[in-house]
């Protein structure tokens, strides 16, 4: 095997690493999303884990995030809460993520 041979596969295996933990971040924030986003809505317990579950399932749908910010947005706005800070707040939940998973990685 040669040295090209060795950096092909040594980049193959960080892109899909980086893959990975990409999607294993952006998981974590919608799970996280969903939970704020109960929580705006009043929900607790088991029903706002199941919001949460039903946010990341969202986010398989299409490629992107604008499945989700969709569907938490209308959600939000069904029950009256407000919807204005959720771009910001979905890439502070990215941020927030991206740290838990770094921990654990660790």
């Amino acid at each position: 095997m040669t040295t090209f041979d060795d950096r092909e596969k040594a980049f193959e295996s960080k892109y899909a690493h980086d893959e990975e933990m990409r999607f294993r971040a952006e998981a974590r924030r919608n799970r996280l999303l969903g939970l704020w986003a109960a929580g705006l809505m009043g929900l607790e317990g088991d029903a706002a884990a199941d919001y949460a579950r039903s946010i990341v399932v969202e986010d398989l749908k299409e490629a992107g995030d604008e499945d989700v910010f969709r569907k938490v947005k209308a959600d939000l706005e069904a029950k009256g809460a407000p919807a204005g800070e959720l771009r910001a707040k979905m890439q502070e939940l990215m941020a927030v993520a991206k740290t838990q998973l770094m921990g654990e990685v660790e």
